[in-house]
C-alpha cells in the first residue's frame, strides 16, 4: 500500500468529479490495454469515442487464455465491480464495466471501461453486443431494456425479471411474502390517514421506508409517535416518491447469509455472518455469527428458500433479522456480490466474487465454506471531508498493515466523503477472540478491558470446597495468559443455572469448559451433554472414596457425550489440556506451550547432568533435603 493512492484528488480533478452518479451525454469506450491503431467499423455516436472493433462477420474468435473466453459485461464500476474484475483477472475471464464516472474504481483493473449510464437503455445495449453475458454490481439499472435484451438474446444474470422485484423493495416484500418467507409485517401507505392508520395497527416506533433508491440507510426513517409523522414523510420526499411502513423489529441480531446458485439451479450457502451497523451503513462483519447451530440452520434456510424464489443466476445476499424470541425475518435481498460478503476474499475458498463469475458462466459453483476458524471485516468509512479524510484513513491502514493476518482492500475513489465507504480491512484469525482483540488493537481500543470481558476458557465447580484444587487449574491459564471465567455451577442444586451456564457458554466466547466435580460427579458430563465444547472433567479427592467415584463416573460417560479427565485432583494437567486445545488453533499460544516443554525438557536434562556428576548421595544431600 502506497500514500499516494490515498491522497485526495487535486483540484483540477475534484472539479471535474461530481459527488453523484452523473448520466454521461455521450458513451465513451475505455479499453484495456489500448485499442489497437487499425480502423475501427462505424459504431453508433454513443459507442465512437475509442474502443476494439469487434470481429467481422466470419472471423472466428481469438483463443481462450483463461477459464472462459466469454466477455462479461458488468453494470456499475464501484468497489464490488473492482472487487468482481480481480477475481476475473485471477481467472482469465475479461470483463466490460459500465459506469458514469471516468475514474471509478473498476476503470484501472477492468479489461474495458465505458463511460456512460448504468440506466440508460441504449448504452447498456451498446454493451450487450460486446458481451457474452450481462449482470451487475448494483441494482438500479434499467431493468425494462435488460427485459427487452433477453427477449432478443441477451443473456443476463441474474433475470430482469429478479432485477425488477428487488428495484421495489414493497413489491420485493410482497413477493417474499407471497413465497411464505418470514418478513416483518408491512403496509403500503399513500395519504396521511393511511399512514396513522398503519401506526395504529403496528404501534409505535414506525419503520417508515422509501420503495425505491434506498440504500445503506437512505430513504429509510423511524417515527416514535404520531406526531413525527409528517416530518418523516417529508424527509423521505414525501407520498409521491412511493413509501411503505414496517411492524418494528426488535432483534438481536442482524446476520447475513450469502447464496450463490448457478445457471442450472443448483444453490450452496456461505457461512452466516453477524452484521453490525454503524448510523445504518454496515460497518463490521463477523464470520461466522456467534449464534447457536440451530439459528443457524434456520437462517440459511430461510435465505436459501428466498433465492430459490427468484430468477437467475450468481451470488445473493440475503439480509436477515434474529429476533429476541429467536425467529428468522428476512430484511432485504440484494442479487449481487455485497459488503457482507467482503470477507470471504480471505477467509473462505472461494471468494463471493469469484463465485458470482462461475455461477453467471455457468461454470461449477466453487467450495464456500471457511479456510479460517474466524475472520472480521472493518469498512473505511470516511471519517472526514476531504484530505483529512484521507489523512485519517492513511493512519488506520498503517495500523492495519501491523496487524497479523489483517489485509487491506483500498477502493481509490478520488473523493472522500464523511460515511463514504472508501475500503476495507479484513482479519483472519484461530478464533473470533484473537480476531477481535487485533480489531481492538487496529481501532486503538483498551484491550484489557475487552480481554476481562471476553474469556476463553471456564473454570467451573459443583462447590466451593472444590476450589483448592481447582485454583491449579486457574494458576495455568493464568501462566499463559489465557483469559478465563471461575464460577460455582452445581448439577444437583442450581440445575437451571447449570443448563443456562452450558448452553450460552459457546456464545460468550468459552472455547473449553474445566469442570471439577466430587461426590456424584454429575457436572463435566451434564455439561458437556448441553454444550458443543470440549469439557474436561477433573475427579475432586474426597474422604468416603477417596476420589475413584467421582473418577469412574466421569470416564464412563455414554457413547455421544464425551468427557475428558485427568488423574484425581490433578487441575494443573486440565489446565494444561485446555491450553492444548486453544493453543491447536493459535499459533502464538501454541509457541509458549512449546516454550514450556522445552522448560520441562531442560529442567529434567539438568536434573540427569547434576545426579551424573555428584553421584547419588550427593545429589540426595543437596538436592533432596528432606
Amino acid at each position: 500500500m502506497h500514500a499516494r493512492l490515498l491522497s485526495a484528488p487535486s483540484r483540477a480533478a475534484a472539479s471535474t468529479s461530481s459527488s453523484s452518479l452523473p448520466c454521461a451525454p455521450r458513451a465513451s469506450w475505455v479499453p484495456r490495454p489500448p485499442s489497437r491503431t487499425s480502423a475501427s467499423p462505424p459504431l453508433s455516436l454513443r459507442a465512437r469515442a475509442s474502443m476494439e472493433p469487434a470481429p467481422s462477420e466470419g472471423q472466428s474468435d481469438p483463443p481462450a487464455h483463461g477459464v472462459s473466453d466469454r466477455v462479461v459485461g458488468v453494470l456499475g464500476g464501484g468497489q464490488l465491480g473492482k472487487m468482481l474484475c480481480q477475481a476475473a483477472s485471477q481467472m482469465g475471464i475479461k470483463v466490460a464495466v459500465l459506469d458514469p464516472l471516468q475514474n471509478c474504481p473498476a476503470s484501472s483493473v477492468c479489461h474495458q471501461h465505458v463511460v456512460g449510464s448504468f440506466d440508460d437503455g441504449d448504452t447498456v445495449r451498446e454493451l450487450a453486443k460486446r458481451c457474452d453475458v450481462l449482470t451487475f454490481e448494483i441494482e438500479h439499472v434499467d431493468a425494462v431494456t435488460l427485459e427487452k435484451l433477453e427477449k432478443q438474446g441477451v443473456v443476463c444474470e441474474p433475470k430482469a425479471s429478479t432485477i425488477m422485484i428487488i428495484q421495489d423493495k414493497f413489491r420485493q416484500k410482497e413477493h417474499f411474502s407471497k413465497c411464505g418467507i418470514p418478513v416483518a409485517d408491512f403496509v403500503e401507505v399513500d395519504t396521511l390517514s393511511s399512514i396513522e392508520k398503519a401506526g395504529e395497527m403496528f404501534g409505535y416506533p414506525l419503520m417508515v421506508k422509501s420503495k425505491r433508491l434506498a440504500y445503506d440507510g437512505r430513504g429509510n426513517a423511524v417515527a416514535h409517535d404520531k406526531k413525527g409523522l409528517s416530518s418523516v414523510v417529508s424527509s423521505l420526499g414525501g407520498f409521491e416518491h412511493g413509501l411503505y411502513v414496517e411492524r418494528w423489529t426488535p432483534f438481536a441480531k442482524e446476520l447475513s447469509v450469502i447464496v450463490a446458485r448457478s445457471r442450472d439451479g443448483c444453490t450452496v450457502c456461505y457461512p452466516v455472518v453477524e452484521t453490525i451497523h454503524k448510523d445504518n451503513i454496515c460497518h463490521v462483519v463477523e464470520a461466522p455469527a456467534e449464534i447457536p447451530e440451530k439459528m443457524k440452520k434456520l437462517a440459511t434456510s430461510v435465505a436459501e428458500k428466498a433465492i430459490k424464489s427468484l430468477e437467475g443466476a450468481g451470488v445473493f445476499a440475503v439480509e436477515l433479522f434474529l429476533t429476541n424470541d429467536n425467529q428468522v425475518l428476512l430484511n432485504e435481498v440484494a442479487p449481487r456480490p455485497h459488503n457482507s460478503g467482503h470477507q470471504t476474499i480471505e477467509a473462505c475458498y472461494t471468494s463471493q466474487y469469484e463465485q458470482h463469475l462461475r455461477a453467471i458462466l455457468g461454470l461449477p459453483l466453487g467450495d464456500p465454506s471457511m479456510k479460517a476458524p474466524a475472520t472480521i471485516m472493518y469498512n473505511i468509512l470516511g471519517e472526514d471531508e476531504g484530505e483529512p479524510g484521507f489523512v485519517l484513513a492513511h493512519q488506520l491502514i498503517k495500523r492495519a498493515l501491523n496487524i497479523p493476518g489483517a489485509s487491506v482492500h483500498w477502493y481509490a475513489k478520488p473523493e472522500m466523503r464523511k460515511q463514504r465507504k472508501m475500503g476495507h480491512i479484513t482479519i483472519v484469525g484461530s478464533s473470533m477472540f484473537i480476531v477481535k482483540a487485533h480489531l481492538d488493537k487496529l481501532l486503538q481500543r483498551d484491550t484489557d478491558a475487552v480481554n476481562k470481558a471476553r474469556p476463553r476458557a471456564a473454570i467451573i465447580m459443583g462447590s466451593d470446597s472444590d476450589l483448592p484444587i481447582m485454583k491449579d487449574a486457574a494458576a495455568v491459564l493464568e501462566k499463559f495468559n489465557v483469559p478465563f471465567e471461575l464460577t460455582i455451577v452445581s448439577a444437583h442444586r442450581t440445575p437451571k443455572r447449570m443448563y443456562d451456564y452450558a448452553l450460552s457458554a459457546n456464545e460468550r466466547g468459552i472455547e473449553v469448559i474445566i469442570a471439577g466435580a466430587g461426590g456424584a460427579a454429575h457436572l463435566p458430563g451434564m455439561v458437556a451433554s448441553l454444550t458443543t465444547l470440549p469439557v474436561i472433567g477433573v475427579p475432586i479427592w474426597t474422604k468416603s472414596l477417596q476420589g475413584m467415584d467421582s473418577l469412574l463416573s466421569i470416564v464412563q460417560m455414554p457413547k455421544g457425550i464425551p468427557v475428558a479427565t485427568v488423574a484425581i485432583g490433578n487441575a494443573e494437567n486440565a489446565g494444561l489440556l485446555a491450553v492444548r486445545m486453544l493453543a491447536s488453533r493459535d499459533p502464538e499460544l501454541s509457541d509458549r506451550i512449546y516454550e514450556y516443554q522445552q522448560n520441562l525438557e531442560d529442567s529434567v536434562l539438568g536434573k540427569a547432568q547434576r545426579l551424573e556428576e555428584s553421584g547419588a548421595n550427593e545429589y540426595l544431600r543437596q538436592f533432596m533435603k528432606p
